[in-house]
């Protein structure tokens, strides 16, 4: 279990865009929000007993050493995002192709054969 040693806060700033804040410890976070519990439920075991506050979203998992906390905004822009976002076409062989290419490997076997 890696030791998450970077906790990441993400905002909104004025303009609309994403403003990101890496701490090296918690302290900056307890000072600045208020806790109000503890996680207890998450699949991340690294996560569990990290402190939940108010007004953010989190702790969620960001990579191997990062704990990540996000603004309730951000959170659901970031997800209607995510759901939004179209998975990429699977490129299917067809029964033809697959004919095609045993042909062609048949083919060259008997080259090579014969050679």
């Amino acid at each position: 279990m890696a030791k998450k040693d970077t906790y990441r806060v993400v905002t909104r700033g004025h303009d609309g865009s994403l403003m990101i804040s890496d701490y090296p410890s918690i302290d900056p976070l307890m000072q600045s929000h208020q806790q109000i519990g503890i996680d207890d439920c998450s699949t991340d075991l690294a996560l569990r007993g990290m402190p939940v506050f108010r007004g953010l979203i989190g702790p969620m998992p960001e990579g191997k050493n990062i704990v990540r906390y996000e603004t309730p905004e951000v959170f659901e822009v970031l997800t209607k995002e995510w759901m939004n976002a179209k998975p990429r076409k699977r490129r299917r062989r067809t029964a033809a192709q697959i004919a095609e290419e045993a042909a062609l490997a048949l083919e060259l076997e008997s080259q090579m054969a014969s050679s």
